[in-house]
């Protein structure tokens, strides 16, 4: 199973807390983790790559020149990182088909391999949407980005690379940015539905990208049924989604505990190597 993370140095201490959640959640995986970035040193990559080593996982961190994004628009909670995994394709080896792409803003619950091994039926890659009761984001995100489907959450994407290869162009990205980029509100899902949203399958985010802060949605939509022994046997990926984050003393939510747990347990692992 090959994962694809994206990130800066800010994020490093969260990567460790996901990766160690999945490990604690299905130890017998075989892993290949890969680490996009543009300026992180060596030595701050060494805790990750000692983690992974201890897990019987290899790492695979490719450095890549950022300049190419300087023009393209971020924020300090949206840095140009996360428009290396529209690329992914052109930047990972070609030997290589697919990748499960994560935010690191994640805890993994339970085996990712049936995501890992969906059948995508030819369409280039796999999301979900977050959307709530009443769905009155839809219509709005179709209206300024000129869609006609579900608005897709970035956050976990299992992408079909050949295809990736051949159809997601920089160019394209490029010209979205410098005609819209006042007007992308998250810059790089913003992208991703417009130029590529017909060549996603929906998969359920309950599953596969759970919104850690909408714990009432699912548990009313559900009519009772994915309460939170449901999500400790059913959800893969539980997602920290928006601000505040989970290893922030502002956040406080029925999941917090869980992952400090998490965030308590990597820690010692690296402080034990």
């Amino acid at each position: 199973m090959d994962l694809l993370f994206t990130l800066d140095a800010g994020y490093l201490e969260p990567l460790k807390v996901a990766l160690t959640s999945l490990h604690a959640n299905d130890p017998a995986a075989a892993v290949t983790v890969w680490l996009i970035h543009a300026e992180i040193p060596a030595a701050q990559l060494e805790p990750v790559a000692r983690l992974t080593a201890d897990f019987g996982w290899s790492f695979r961190p490719v450095a890549v020149d950022g300049r190419r994004w300087a023009a393209a628009p971020t924020q300090d909670r949206y840095p140009k990182e996360m428009y290396f995994r529209l690329l992914a394709g052109d930047i990972l080896p070609a030997d290589l088909h697919r990748v499960l792409y994560l935010d690191p803003d994640i805890l993994v619950l339970n085996a990712l391999a049936p995501l890992w091994q969906l059948d995508l039926h030819g369409q280039m890659l796999a999301a979900a949407t977050h959307t709530g009761l009443v769905d009155v984001t839809t219509p709005f995100n179709n209206l300024r980005l000129n869609t006609d489907h579900a608005y897709f959450n970035s956050g976990v994407l299992l992408i079909d690379l050949d295809q990736a290869r051949a159809r997601i162009r920089w160019a394209d990205i490029r010209r979205v940015i410098e005609t819209q980029g006042d007007f992308l509100m998250l810059p790089d899902q913003d992208i991703l539905n417009h130029l590529y949203g017909k060549y996603i399958q929906e998969v359920p985010d309950e599953r596969w990208n759970y919104d850690a802060r909408s714990y009432a949605k699912y548990f009313l939509r559900s009519k009772g049924e994915q309460d939170i022994h449901w999500v400790m046997t059913h959800t893969a990926i539980l997602h920290f989604d928006g601000q505040p984050k989970p290893w922030s003393t502002k956040h406080d939510n029925r999941f917090t505990a869980l992952y400090l747990a998490y965030q308590k347990l990597a820690a010692n692992l690296v402080k034990t190597d």
